[in-house]
């Protein structure tokens, strides 16, 4: 299984896996993160039959970060990714920074284009959704490098903290390997995105949801913890919560069988891959 790779001036870098398939799932990953974490979730979304794009927002990966990076920003570019590539069913799949703009993003692509559901996982949903005291803690550890620190070893110690403690495997050293390496100005650029995200007009986006949705939280997570994801879910007419057990900021990494146990009953019942 072989993504290809597309590279323009006027999409943001994403991988198309299995064209063939009739219902897209677009994987929009979080702070960090880039499309290449999405692998094993990839292959096994393909295993089902569904079409898989996983993107490297802007300043992600090949993205470039522009010059004003703020949520509607990113979400234009998701938006006129998806516009480009959608099929008669798409799925929008945002992971925490992603699930935030979830949201956003439908709102930008219809009616132009059908989303058929959304999935949203280890979201905080909107800064004013922590206390004052999670809120400091959030951006006084992403907001700068420690002195004499590498890039690299500082953010694996934050990626490390979003994780469980016993969290293991190919698919948690895979997560682990590429959030670490994203772009510190990046990371800085997107904290300011979320401080700056509008509770009021996030809130607005949020209950304006109409489409089935599924938010999924690891009961371990310290960021997108279950407590605020059940907030979300509580102002989405109809979404369905689930927790999974053992698991904190990456949930379809560090728990993937019951993970997916969510997600694939929720997908056969609302997007089907045929």
């Amino acid at each position: 299984m072989t993504p290809t790779s597309d590279r323009t001036s006027e999409l943001p870098d994403h991988s198309v896996t299995h064209d063939a398939g009739n219902t897209t799932v677009y994987l929009l990953h979080g702070i960090y993160g880039a499309k290449e974490y999405w692998r094993y979730q990839t292959e096994r979304l393909v295993a089902r039959g569904y079409r898989v794009i996983a993107w490297d927002a802007p300043g992600y990966g090949f993205s470039s970060l522009p010059d004003e990076f703020d949520f509607d920003a990113v979400a234009d570019a998701g938006a006129r990714l998806i516009r480009a590539t959608a099929k008669e069913k798409n799925v929008l799949f945002g992971h925490s920074m992603g699930g935030q703009i979830t949201p956003r993003v439908l709102a930008k692509v219809r009616p132009t284009v059908k989303v058929s559901a959304i999935v949203i996982t280890a979201t905080i949903g909107y800064f004013g959704n922590r206390t004052k005291e999670e809120q400091a803690e959030f951006v006084s550890r992403r907001s700068s490098l420690p002195p004499g620190v590498d890039s690299y070893t500082a953010q694996l110690a934050i990626v490390n903290g979003m994780l469980a403690p016993a969290s293991a495997g190919e698919e948690v050293e895979l997560v682990r390997r590429v959030a670490s390496m994203t772009s510190p100005k990046t990371v800085q650029a997107a904290v300011r995105a979320v401080q700056q995200y509008p509770e009021v007009e996030a809130v607005a986006m949020i209950k304006a949801i109409d489409v089935p949705a599924l938010l999924v939280a690891g009961a371990l997570d310290q960021t997108g913890h279950p407590a605020g994801m059940r907030r979300v879910a509580d102002m989405i007419p109809g979404a369905q919560m689930a927790i999974v057990v053992g698991s904190g900021h990456y949930p379809w990494a560090e728990n993937p069988v019951e993970f997916n146990r969510h997600l694939d009953a929720f997908l056969d019942l609302n997007a089907p891959a045929t």
